[in-house]
């Protein structure tokens, strides 16, 4: 998994995500560039930022939308390609009531 580039692991997180659940906004932020010299840069990984928008998580609590999540990125998770993740996962009704 490590051999994905860089440039190209949003792209991967997105499809990924896209495949295992319906969704209604996707943005994924790539932030490792503000964690150089991090132990988990070093060795490959990346830190992402990721807002998703699914009508799946309705019913679901914090816990269960994030274990959803790393399910859908899987092997990913689980190696240096993904080295940290911060989500925000919301449903669209959740997402209109910030606004």
């Amino acid at each position: 998994m490590t051999d994905i580039p860089k440039a190209e692991r949003p792209e991967m997180i997105r499809q990924r995500l896209q495949q295992a659940l319906r969704v209604a906004e996707l943005h994924v932020r790539d932030d490792s560039h503000l964690h150089a010299g991090h132990a988990g840069a070093k060795a490959g990984g990346g830190h992402y930022h990721l807002r998703i928008v699914s009508p799946d998580f309705a019913g679901e609590n914090r816990i269960a939308r994030h274990r959803r999540i790393y399910a859908a990125l899987g092997d990913a998770m689980r190696n240096d390609c993904i080295h940290a993740l911060s989500i925000e996962a919301l449903t669209p009704d959740e997402e209109h009531s910030d606004n």
